[in-house]
C-alpha cells in the first residue's frame, strides 16, 4: 500500500489464506491521504476502531495509536504487519485492544473503519463516548456502499454534528464535530430473546447477542435448519462449536450430550462473549450441562491433534464484503486434524456452496443428513 509517507507490505491472517485478497482498500488510503493532505495533528491519544488488517495501525505505529478490534484474525494481522514494515521500536507502544476490554479514558483522534455491522458500530460509538471531548478529532473511513444515511445519522445522534467527503475512488470519509453536552443513548447491548419451539433441546431457551454478532435479533434460517438436524445419541466427549456465533449450536450439544466437554470457538471477541453469556443464562450449579470452554482464536488452531469426537459447523462464506471460501476450507481442513479416527464433522450451508465436494476431498466422504429448499446438512468421517 503506498501512504505519502511510506510504501507498507500488507497481508491478511493467515498469509497462506485461499482468498489472496488485499489487506487495505481505497478507505485505508483515502483516509491516510486526508490526514497527510490537511497537516491534522496526531497528537494524544489515537485510537482506531474497525482497523480491518492493521493497515491503518501499521500505517501510523509512529504516533502509538490504540487499535480497538472484534477480530482475532485482524489483531494477528497487525501484530505481523507492524513487524513486517520494521516497526519493532514502536510496536510495544501500539495497543491492541478488544471490543470487550475497557476503552481509553480519553481520546484525542478517534478513526473509524466503518464495520459491516451497524449494530457493532453503535455499541463501538456508544462506549466510547465519555472518552470523546470537545476538542476530540472524529473521523470516518468506509467505501460509499457500507457508509449509509443510517451511518451518518448514528454519528450524529451519539456524538454530534456529522457531515461526509466528496467520494474517491469509491471511498468516503465522515467528519464528526463532537458535541459533549449530546445526551447520550442507552446501550442496547447486549440483547437478549427466547427461542421458538420445535428446535430440539434448546427450544425456549434464552439467547444472548452481543453487538455485531450474526443474526442478533433473531435465530437465522440456517442455524434453525441445522439445529432440528443435529445428533442425538453420539456418545461424543469432545464437542467443537466450531464459529459458535451467540453459542446456539454448542448450548444443544451441550444439552444433547450432557457428559461431554464442549468448546466455542469463535475469531469474534463479540461472538465468544455472547456464547459465554448465552451458556451463563441458560445454566447454573445444577445445571445438566456438561464442561464448557469458551476461546477465541483462528478456528481449531492450538486443539491438538485427534482429540476431538465430534465438529458442528455453520461456516462464514464472506470476509467482510468479499465472497470467499477461504474461511470455510480452513475450518473443515482444521476440524480433519482436530477429530480422532471415526470423529465426525457435521456442517450446515447453502446449497449452491457445494460444501460436499469439499468435504469430499479431504475426508474421502460426504454423507447428506438433511436438504430443504435452501439449505444442506452435511456429514463427513474421519477415517
Amino acid at each position: 500500500m503506498t501512504t505519502p509517507s511510506a510504501e507498507l507490505a500488507l497481508a491478511r491472517f493467515p498469509e497462506e489464506s485461499r482468498d489472496q485478497l488485499r489487506a487495505w482498500d481505497a478507505s485505508d488510503e483515502y483516509l491516510l491521504k486526508h490526514l497527510a493532505e490537511s497537516d491534522q495533528a496526531l497528537d494524544g491519544t489515537v485510537v482506531v476502531i474497525g482497523d480491518r488488517w492493521g493497515a491503518l495501525t501499521t500505517a501510523l505505529a509512529a504516533h502509538r495509536p490504540v487499535q480497538i478490534t472484534d477480530s482475532f484474525l485482524a489483531q494477528e494481522a497487525t501484530r505481523a504487519n507492524l513487524t513486517r514494515n520494521g516497526t519493532e521500536t514502536v510496536q510495544d507502544s501500539v495497543r491492541l485492544l478488544t471490543t470487550q476490554d475497557s476503552p481509553p479514558d480519553r481520546i484525542d483522534v478517534l478513526l473509524v473503519r466503518v464495520p459491516k455491522s451497524l449494530a457493532l458500530l453503535e455499541d463501538q460509538l456508544l462506549r466510547l463516548a465519555p472518552a470523546v471531548q470537545e476538542g476530540t478529532v472524529v473521523i470516518g473511513t468506509g467505501m460509499v456502499k457500507e457508509i449509509h444515511t443510517s451511518t451518518l445519522k448514528l454519528f450524529e445522534r451519539i456524538l454530534g454534528p456529522t457531515r461526509t467527503s466528496l467520494a474517491e475512488k469509491k471511498a468516503r470519509l465522515i467528519f464528526c464535530t463532537p458535541n459533549p453536552g449530546l445526551a447520550k443513548p442507552v446501550n442496547p447491548w447486549p440483547h437478549s430473546y427466547t427461542l421458538p419451539d420445535g428446535i430440539g433441546p434448546v427450544s425456549g431457551r434464552t439467547v444472548v447477542n452481543h453487538a455485531g454478532v450474526f443474526c442478533a435479533e433473531r435465530l437465522d434460517l440456517g442455524t434453525r435448519f441445522f439445529l432440528q438436524h443435529l445428533p442425538a445419541d453420539h456418545g461424543a466427549e469432545r464437542v467443537v462449536d466450531l464459529g459458535c456465533g451467540n453459542g446456539v449450536v454448542g448450548m444443544a450439544a451441550a444439552l444433547a450430550h450432557p457428559e461431554a466437554e464442549v468448546l466455542f470457538v469463535d475469531e469474534s471477541y463479540q461472538a465468544v462473549a455472547s456464547a459465554e453469556a448465552t451458556y451463563r443464562a441458560n445454566t447454573d450449579d445444577s445445571s445438566e450441562f456438561g464442561k464448557a470452554e469458551f476461546r477465541v482464536g483462528d478456528g481449531l488452531e492450538g486443539v491438538p491433534d485427534a482429540s476431538v469426537d465430534l465438529v458442528l459447523n455453520n461456516p462464514p462464506f464472506h470476509s467482510h464484503q468479499a465472497t470467499s471460501d477461504a474461511t470455510a476450507w480452513r475450518m473443515f481442513t482444521g476440524a480433519r486434524r482436530a477429530l480422532r479416527p471415526g470423529g465426525e464433522l457435521w456442517v450446515v450451508g447453502n446449497r449452491h456452496l457445494g460444501y460436499h465436494v469439499k468435504l469430499r476431498r479431504l475426508f474421502g466422504n460426504s454423507e447428506l443428513i438433511a436438504s430443504d429448499a435452501k439449505f444442506v446438512v452435511l456429514k463427513a468421517v474421519k477415517r
